[in-house]
């Protein structure tokens, strides 16, 4: 495919390098000359140093029109004109970053009357990501599938953990809960592990099973934790503002702790029941004072990721509480997610590139009834999680997966049927037409349910 991205910070070089890694025609435009030499060094993409809103610079990158273009600046109004001016181009496919929360309301008008494809509001995105971690505690990361009827969960297992020795057959035959090991990252190692695997302390696992299923499962080991309702934020950014309205709309306390005084402001008077302090986030007294060690829930949002990594780390030490940090910077996220120092970690980058990737694999899928209908990166972008509608006219429909030749790396991880019913897929089990279907496999290339077979 033939695609244009408009602006390279932190979400275009992901979509650039996850883009690249799927054999797309890539464009690269941004006003930072330097920035376009950079990133044409390290993948092999077409640059160009200039306004991305400009016609002229846009059909320099292709002059009949790009199959999609992505604007990701920093600017919203020049995402939405990068876009237009695309269309004009004869440009189908077009996907705008929107992060400011005044053109919430005109949406449906860009996307109708503008022509504009889809819209990514990464802080929004994310605060949704926190929230759903904050649902489910017991998890470090919780991504959902099938209409919510269908959880993937990632847990890492300490040494102390009843898991830790067990052979997957032994626990599946023991819980009597429908839950599966989808897959696990062990060091540098990511497995798609089968029955005789055996569990080691340091394993980070994926799990998969309903909502229901995964609770009574945390429950019967003795590691389940309740949902935050106590939740302490440090920094009144954007995402906040976000974040405070679905912890709102799902009853919870919050505090929130800015040191600027107008953000502090602007959040106590769009929020009148969250208790906002004016203060330093970082301050060890200020945080006891707001007594930080009855919290159910710590957030450090705060826009430098080294504040946010300490502060996760404080947070840790002085309660067991779930904590979940903002690190946007790469390198740091995977240090923090390794050693464990920081429980959860979320990214704008990655939230923002990984939708996306499920629209343009989706487009790439000429299959359409077969299209991808979700997609989660898991163990650092080398997993991938994908919910797939079973179309008719498969050719393997009705047949048992034990009898199918599944490609390497990959696992039926759930099914859910018609009717609702959630299965965890035995060698028995068979899809069937109208199923929805998870599939876990270390192909991040796969677009189609047709090529999960050999």
């Amino acid at each position: 495919m033939r695609i244009v991205v408009v602006g390279l910070g932190k979400v275009g070089r992901a979509l650039t390098a996850q883009l690249t890694a799927e054999n797309n025609d890539i464009v690269v435009i941004d006003q930072n000359a330097d920035l376009i030499e950079d990133i044409v060094n390290i993948y092999d993409v077409r640059g160009l140093a200039g306004n991305g809103g400009c016609y002229d610079v846009q059909k320099e990158a292709f002059e009949d029109g790009a199959d999609l273009l992505i604007a990701t600046t920093s600017s919203d109004e020049i995402n939405i004109l990068a876009c237009l001016v695309a269309k004009k181009l004869g440009t189908q496919h077009t996907i705008a970053r929107i992060r400011n929360p005044e053109y919430e309301k005109q949406l449906r008008f860009m996307r109708d009357d503008l022509g504009l494809s889809m819209f990514v509001n990464p802080e929004k995105a994310t605060a949704r990501e926190i929230a759903r971690v904050l649902r489910f505690p017991s998890a470090i990361k919780r991504e959902q599938f099938c209409r919510q009827r269908f959880e993937l969960i990632e847990y890492r297992l300490a040494d102390d953990n009843p898991l830790v020795g067990l052979q997957l057959s032994d626990l599946y035959r023991n819980i009597r809960v429908k839950i599966l090991i989808c897959a696990v990252a062990r060091g540098s190692e990511t497995i798609i592990p089968t029955g005789m695997f055996t569990l080691r302390a340091g394993d980070k696992i994926y799990l998969t099973a309903s909502a229901r299923d995964l609770e009574s499962f945390f429950r019967k080991l003795n590691l389940f934790k309740a949902k935050a309702s106590n939740v302490m934020i440090v920094g009144a950014s954007r995402m906040t503002y976000y974040l405070v309205k679905e912890l709102q709309d799902i009853q919870k306390r919050v505090t929130v702790i800015d040191s600027d005084a107008a953000r502090c402001q602007e959040m106590s008077e769009k929020f009148p029941g969250v208790l906002v302090i004016h203060g330093d986030g970082a301050d060890a007294e200020l945080l006891s004072e707001e007594r930080i060690t009855d919290m159910d829930a710590f957030v450090a949002l705060t826009g430098l990721d080294e504040t946010n990594i300490i502060l996760a780390m404080y947070a840790s030490q002085i309660n067991s509480c779930k904590v979940v940090a903002k690190i946007n910077r790469e390198s740091f996220a995977e240090l923090a997610a390794a050693k464990g120092m920081v429980d959860s970690v979320v990214s704008t980058a990655s939230v923002t590139s990984e939708s996306i990737a499920m629209y343009v694999r989706a487009m790439q899928n000429s299959f359409e009834s077969e299209n991808i209908k979700t997609l989660h990166r898991l163990v650092g972008g080398r997993v991938e999680a994908l919910e797939f509608n079973v179309a008719p006219g498969l050719p393997f429909i009705g047949v048992p997966l034990k009898d199918l030749t599944l490609r390497k790396g990959l696992l039926v991880a759930g099914i859910v049927r018609r009717n609702g019913q959630t299965v965890i897929p035995s060698g028995n089990d068979a899809l069937q037409e109208g199923d929805d279907v998870v599939i876990v496999t270390t192909d991040t290339t796969l677009h189609s349910l047709r090529d999960i077979v050999k």
